[in-house]
């Protein structure tokens, strides 16, 4: 059975403010952490459109232009155009589908599919590692023991 949110009447005002304090401080962290990443995707120039298809296409093993038309909810020619610019960058490639040889799935290419496996963790986890070097060992047990036990009671209050 999923708990109620308490609501800003039936919590205690000071416990409000702090559970404000702490989402603030979460998005904070959260930013931080994808800032990398973030200012990584800019290099690369492209419009939220193209981001939308290089989404989809690196989340899959292939696909056909329709089903990434569907994927992307843009009409089948707006996708050809942002492929076909895609492909001249360098971004992507058609390939003959494995299944039918007729029609060709788009996949993206080898150095973006090594940007996202090599590149990207590194970016995700470059900021977070930088900042816990500046602590003691002790300050990285008492972080983690409070990040878990957060997890575990939002993941208890969910269930």
């Amino acid at each position: 059975m999923r708990r109620q949110k308490p609501s800003a009447a039936g919590a205690g005002a000071p416990l409000v403010v702090e559970a404000e304090e702490m989402e603030r401080d979460l998005r904070a962290i959260r930013r931080a952490l994808h800032r990398p990443f973030e200012e990584e995707i800019a290099k690369g120039g492209l419009t939220v459109p193209q981001k939308a298809v290089m989404q989809v296409i690196v989340g899959q093993d292939g696909i056909s232009l329709k089903d990434l038309s569907i994927a992307v909810s843009l009409a089948h020619s707006t996708v050809s155009g942002i492929v076909d610019r895609l492909e001249k960058r360098g971004m992507i490639e058609r390939r003959p589908d494995a299944r039918d040889g007729r029609i060709r799935s788009i996949h993206a290419s080898a150095p973006v599919t090594k940007f996202i496996r090599e590149t990207i963790p590194e970016l995700s986890r470059g900021p977070l590692a930088t900042a816990l070097e500046r602590t003691t060992g002790e300050e990285r047990k008492r972080i983690g023991w409070a990040l878990k036990r957060l997890r575990e009671l939002l993941e208890a209050w969910q269930s």
